[in-house]
């Protein structure tokens, strides 16, 4: 095995929901606080140190409308562009029992357990392996306490409804703060370490 990281991004309601009541479209109490400089400071710190992006097909497929034309747009926030260049060119590999193909350059499409693919790419390479919003992956990962670290944007809202990230029967484990940040808005950005 490699000294390989698991990292994981998502941002969060201050009840831990990811999406609001109304679904996975109902973005209406995070997306005010996606864009902020505290936001984007954090976006620039999730892919620092990484080289592989591990996604669930959703995020891919989502991503892979929207990434790729910020790259490019000169316009858009340096911080914005360099994440995007970054996804872009990275190796991805996306988890998924439906896709047969790869929709992005430099992907691969597994269909098998996070957790088994996790320690495939351990064993090999260099570099974070960071999990960016895909909720279902980041889930399993968690569930068999395979997340070093935790990128966390809490957004100063309660949804009152919707799916919440820390679902009861996870293992016991214990975090250390290696990074904080307030922004503006009262959103806070959170980097967790697992104490191991």
């Amino acid at each position: 095995m490699t000294e390989r990281r698991v990292t994981a991004n998502l941002a969060l309601t201050l009840d831990g929901r990811y999406h609001g009541p109304e679904g996975p479209g109902d973005m209406s109490a995070i997306i005010p606080y996606v864009t902020t400089e505290t936001a984007r400071n954090q976006m620039t710190r999730i892919w620092e140190n990484a080289t592989t992006a591990l996604l669930g097909r959703r995020n891919a497929e989502g991503f892979l409308g929207f990434w790729p034309n910020v790259a490019n747009d000169e316009n858009a926030d340096p911080r914005d562009r360099g994440y995007a260049k970054w996804l872009v060119d990275t190796e991805k590999v996306v988890l998924s029992s439906t896709l047969s193909e790869s929709p992005w350059e430099r992907t691969r499409i597994v269909n098998a357990p996070a957790a088994e693919v996790v320690a495939s790419l351990k064993a090999d390479g260099e570099g974070d392996i960071l999990v960016n919003s895909s909720v279902s992956v980041i889930k399993a990962l968690l569930a068999e306490d395979l997340i070093d670290r935790l990128y966390l944007t809490i957004c100063p809202q309660i949804a009152g409804g919707g799916p919440r990230l820390f679902d009861d029967g996870l293992p016991g484990s214990k975090w250390t703060v290696a990074h904080q940040e307030t922004g503006d808005l009262g959103e806070v950005a959170l980097v967790y370490d697992r104490v191991r």
